[in-house]
């Protein structure tokens, strides 16, 4: 079932830390296969459960339209993207390193808006996945980027928060539009303050 995605401007979905899972049960795994069929919708390459309004820490993530759009013989940080699809249930960032990196994030949540972030290149990280197994594992690149990214929506983090004060103020009207549904976009979402026409 394809579901709304929460627009930025909803503080008490988007901005909560979200709480661990408890277990694998029927619901977490209908959810997980409601979330891949809502983010591809949405072609996107991850989706937090906040953004679909579930305070939990949950994401899922598909990296192959990264080696289509990079493609990676050309590209070393799009190396290994194409398998890059996995469900991260109680993900802990262990460790981040490497020379920090620029590039342009967007956000299913913050459609049409695209902004540099910048990030570490190499991380360790923890985690459960859809069959409650504990792993372990390091990311680089494009995949370190999109866990990052998911992993901040599960700790109440933007993407906008990393952007200057004036690139903020610059990006507001965009921002409040989104907010208040003035947006045209192709795929389902809901929209804190949307005025009826």
């Amino acid at each position: 079932m394809i579901l709304p995605i929460v627009a930025y401007g909803d503080h008490k979905k988007l901005r909560t830390v979200a709480k661990e899972v408890e277990a694998v049960n029927g619901d977490i795994k209908q959810l997980v296969k409601d979330m891949f069929e809502t983010m591809y919708a949405a072609k996107g390459v991850g989706l937090a459960a906040p953004q679909i309004g579930k305070n939990i820490r949950l994401f899922i993530v598909d990296g192959s339209p990264f080696s289509e759009d990079e493609g990676e013989d050309e590209d070393p940080l799009a190396d290994g993207i194409s398998d890059f699809k996995k469900v991260f249930i109680n993900p802990i960032i262990e460790d981040e390193t490497g020379k920090e990196w620029p590039f342009h994030e967007g956000c299913l949540s913050i459609p049409k808006i695209r902004e540099s972030v910048i990030r570490k290149p190499e991380i360790t990280v923890s985690y459960y996945d859809e069959n409650w197994e504990f792993k372990e594992e390091k990311y680089a690149g494009y995949a370190a980027r999109i866990f990052q990214h998911e992993y901040d929506h599960i700790e109440g983090v933007l993407f906008t928060d990393y952007l200057s004060p004036l690139k903020r103020k610059l990006l507001q009207k965009k921002l409040n539009n989104i907010t208040n549904g003035e947006i045209e976009i192709d795929y389902k979402m809901r929209f804190p303050k949307k005025t009826k026409k």
